[in-house]
Parts: C-alpha cells; sequence; structure tokens
C-alpha cells in the first residue's frame, strides 16, 4: 500500500492548489508574456483589476480546466516520486535524501507537466487580446497545436521545463524539511504542528520559486510566442537575450510578486493536505486495505 499511498496523497494536493492558486498563476503568465513597448498592466495589483474589470473574476480562472486535473495528476508524481525514491535511499530522512529524491521527482514530472503549461499559458495569454480567441481551451489548443505541428509542438519548452524542475524540486522539498525539523518538538513521538507544516510548506514554495523564477519566465515567453502576434524568439538563447537587450536584469524577475504571493498559501495548503492525508492512512494502515478502499473512504475526509 505504501508505494501507492504517495501518489493519492499528492493528488488530494494538488486539488487544494489549483483552487487556490490559479488566479495568482494567471496574473503571473499575464506580467511574464505582456510585450516590453506595449505594456498593459503595471504590476500585479492592477493586472488584478484590469482582468476583472475587462473579463470578469472567471478571467482569473481562464485556463484552469487543465491545471484542475493536470496538477492533481502532476503532485500525484511528484509526492509518488518523491516519497518512493527517498524511501529506497539508506538515510530517507536527511537533506541530501531529499534533494536526491525531490530531483527525481521534477525530472520525471517535468515530461507531464511541459505540455500542460504550454495549453495553459497560451489559453491564459490570448485573453489579453482584444481578437478572435483562438482557444476554446487547454485540450482544443492542444488538439490544434499537434493538428498544426505535431507531436513536437506539444513540447515546447521542455527543455526550460526540466532545467526550472530539477533545482526546484530539489530545493523545495530541502527546504521543507530543514524548517520542518528546526521547528518542530525536540521529542520525535510529538506530531509537528499544523502551523509549522503552513509556514514550512509556504516558505518553502516561496524559496524554490525565487531560485527558478528567470527560467520560468524564459520558458513561458516561448510557450506563448506566436499567440497574438508574429513569433518574436528563434529559440530560449534569443529570447534570453532580447529580453535582456529590451528590459535589463530585472526584467527576468517581471510577475514574481503574483508568484510568491501565491506560492505561499499554495504551498503551505499542499502540504498540509498531504501531510494529514499520509497521517490518516498510518493510522488507517491495514494490510488488507486496497487502493479502491483508499480512494473511496478518503472521499470523507
Amino acid at each position: 500500500m505504501e508505494n501507492y499511498i504517495d501518489f493519492i496523497a499528492g493528488c488530494f494536493g494538488g486539488c487544494a492548489a489549483v483552487i487556490v492558486g490559479h488566479p495568482f498563476d494567471t496574473v503571473k503568465v499575464r506580467l511574464q508574456t505582456q510585450s516590453p513597448g506595449a505594456k498593459l498592466y503595471r504590476g500585479t495589483f492592477d493586472c488584478f483589476r484590469k482582468i476583472v474589470q475587462k473579463e470578469t473574476a472567471h478571467g482569473l480562472y481562464r485556463g484552469m480546466a487543465s491545471p484542475l486535473y493536470g496538477l492533481a495528476f502532476i503532485n500525484a508524481v511528484v509526492f509518488g516520486v518523491q516519497g518512493n525514491v527517498s524511501r529506497r535511499l539508506t538515510n530517507p530522512n536527511t537533506l541530501t535524501s531529499q534533494a536526491i529524491s525531490g530531483a527525481s521527482a521534477g525530472f520525471v514530472q517535468s515530461f507531464i507537466c511541459s505540455p500542460m503549461e504550454l495549453a495553459k499559458t497560451r489559453v491564459q495569454v490570448q485573453g489579453a487580446s482584444l481578437g478572435e480567441q483562438k482557444f476554446k481551451g487547454p485540450f482544443d489548443c492542444l488538439c490544434k497545436m499537434y493538428k498544426a505541428e505535431g507531436v513536437k509542438s506539444l513540447f515546447r519548452g521542455l527543455t526550460l521545463t526540466i532545467c526550472r524542475e530539477i533545482p526546484g524540486f530539489s530545493s523545495y522539498f530541502v527546504c521543507y524539511k530543514y524548517l520542518c525539523d528546526k521547528f518542530s518538538p525536540v521529542d520525535p513521538k510529538m506530531e509537528k504542528s499544523i502551523y509549522v507544516m503552513l509556514f514550512a510548506g509556504g516558505f518553502a514554495g516561496v524559496f524554490s520559486w525565487i531560485s527558478t523564477y528567470p527560467i520560468d519566465l524564459v520558458k513561458s515567453r516561448i510557450q506563448a510566442d506566436g499567440v497574438n502576434a508574429r513569433p518574436m524568439y528563434s529559440g530560449a538563447i534569443d529570447c534570453i537575450k532580447k529580453s535582456y537587450n529590451s528590459e535589463g536584469p530585472r526584467g527576468f524577475f517581471r510577475g514574481i510578486n503574483s508568484t510568491l504571493l501565491r506560492a505561499f498559501p499554495v504551498n503551505a495548503v499542499t502540504f498540509v493536505t498531504v501531510e494529514i492525508f499520509l497521517e490518516w492512512a498510518k493510522v488507517n494502515n491495514d494490510d488488507n486495505l486496497t487502493l479502491a478502499d483508499v480512494v473511496q473512504e478518503s472521499a470523507y475526509l
């Protein structure tokens, strides 16, 4: 049972994360991808206000279908791979083990995350254009890209996603483990407080994003390139050069305020949800318990 319980816990954590964090993600993508020469938004709060004014609150949740199903699955993969890898290491509770298992989880889930983020980004960005909407939703976006350019087009930005996720998830789990150990009771028999989990999870998310944000910005620009206008970049290096020439070093942190505002509550909720589910599973541990039993009983949590 322990081989798949981490996957289920991650799934629940992912659902909670999307509901809390998607509006912030929409703002982040809009700020990251707006043209430097024709800015629609002055900053995070101005972007929030204009999206709600022009598109209603629904605009903040544009493209949510893909991450709602996708992030549940992605988080299942992340926490499932991380949990299973760490248990197979000699000392699973060390920071080194957390770094290795986190990096492994980041690499594996990049192949799932990349096309999902591609579709989400393109649907989110098209809302900023006053012209005709190209995509009805994330699935429609992927279908049209596949018909026009083939399978390869669905993995645009994959290399950048891998470069973001390996160090991102490595630092994510290391930071969470370190903070939980630092602020938890000395007595190992005592459970760590839910407040410690919220703080550690939230700060782990913030730290992870700060360390990988420039890569994420370049990835978003590559994935959004050509949605509302002619393509601007020939590749990642070209995007980095043009972004630096037009905006300087600060340009690589465009939209980071909305990202960090989102990162703390989203990751706090994610870790608490995962930890509560794992604790529930531990208390109800039964060698005869099947996967169907876990899913059915978890509906009452």
